[in-house]
């Protein structure tokens, strides 16, 4: 009963550490500005992946992150400074964006292609990474992983309870990505081509102040030294 509770009590401390980390919410913009195009199917497809994606995305951070880090020799510095210039590149396609097939002159003489075209995949980059599973959230579940070794933490326990948060916030990304068709049908299309572009300005910054964060923390461990 006493595993039961200090389980209960791990998965509510880490969705309290993880969901404001995670912002399902800024993810809910992000795919209401890449998303315009899609259908329904295609949607709801790329919400389902991008939840699964973030899972594992965590799951593997938190159990593995730091071997990897260490076998490539990645700081978290660094990790900042690659996300940002990810997050900061898409939001400059969003806005700035590129022209269309379907608006181009040509677009009737290629009806049948354009049929067989698929649409892009957003699940993995930027929906699940950087955007959920972004730099931030990474660098505390490693953090993490580390805190809770050196505490002991029963075996069952430290195996079930960060599976189970991160199975959790998935599924409360997964409902929230759900969300998007019914906004999209209230602000219509000049609304979310709007939204597009203001999210682009915003990751822009956000992508701007992840690259900041990483040189500082550099400044501070050459100051360190």
């Amino acid at each position: 009963m006493l595993g039961i509770a200090e389980l209960l009590r791990g998965v509510g401390l880490g969705l309290v550490v993880l969901l404001p980390l995670a912002n399902p919410l800024t993810t809910v913009v992000l795919m209401l500005g890449l998303s315009g195009k899609m259908t329904k199917e295609e949607r709801d497809q790329q919400s389902l992946w991008a939840s699964i994606y973030v899972f594992l995305i965590m799951t593997v951070a938190f159990y593995g992150g730091q071997l990897i880090m260490n076998t490539f020799g990645i700081s978290i510095p660094g990790l900042r400074i690659a996300g940002g210039l990810i997050v900061a590149f898409i939001g400059f396609r969003m806005l700035f964006p590129q022209q269309q097939i379907e608006e181009a002159p040509e677009f009737e003489t290629k009806t049948k292609e354009l049929q067989k075209r698929h649409s892009s995949n957003i699940a993995f980059v930027p929906l699940a990474m950087p955007s959920t599973a972004g730099p931030g959230t990474i660098a505390m579940l490693i953090s993490s992983a580390a805190t809770l070794t050196s505490e002991r933490v029963p075996t069952w326990v430290f195996y079930t309870g960060p599976i189970l948060t991160f199975f959790i916030v998935s599924v409360i990304l997964y409902i929230s990505l759900l969300s998007c068709g019914p906004i999209m049908r209230v602000f219509g299309k000049s609304g979310i081509d709007a939204i597009s572009r203001l999210m682009g300005f915003l990751l822009i910054c956000i992508g701007i102040q992840f690259i900041i964060n990483g040189v500082l923390e550099i400044a501070r461990t050459f100051q360190s030294v």
